[in-house]
């Protein structure tokens, strides 16, 4: 599966204590993240998380883009509900709805979704793909 992972900057550290605690879950996956991210959990980790554009939301499109064509199968987008662009238009979460690709907002559906792929609940992804 191929598994976004992104986290607003006051959320970073979740998302890096997030992959150590279900790295044996993500290393058998693709995984993607802005290149701090990926960096930090690489860091910590040890996982092979692809690198992106560190814009924000030139990434985001990216990802959008990919989304849209169903490259991506799962997004953990860890969110900061204090940022002034919470509520702004986001393109990766439209295309994840547009294409029902499941996105974890927060903590507690994170771990959901990681355990939901662990166990095989999104097996159809690969014949969406």
């Amino acid at each position: 599966m191929n598994i976004v992972l992104l986290a607003d900057n006051r959320k970073n550290e979740l998302l890096v204590n997030l992959s150590i605690a279900y790295s044996h879950i993500l290393e058998r996956h693709t995984m993607f993240s802005l290149f701090n991210a990926s960096r930090l959990i690489r860091d910590a980790t040890k996982l092979n998380v692809t690198g992106l554009s560190t814009e924000i939301s030139g990434s985001l499109d990216q990802l959008a883009s990919r989304a849209m064509y169903n490259e991506i199968d799962a997004v953990i987008y860890l969110r900061d509900p204090l940022l002034d662009a919470y509520d702004a238009p986001n393109s990766l979460l439209r295309a994840c709805d547009t294409n029902s690709i499941p996105v974890a907002t927060n903590l507690a559906t994170a771990e959901i979704l990681v355990l939901a792929i662990d166990r095989g609940d999104l097996d159809w992804r690969d014949l969406v793909r």
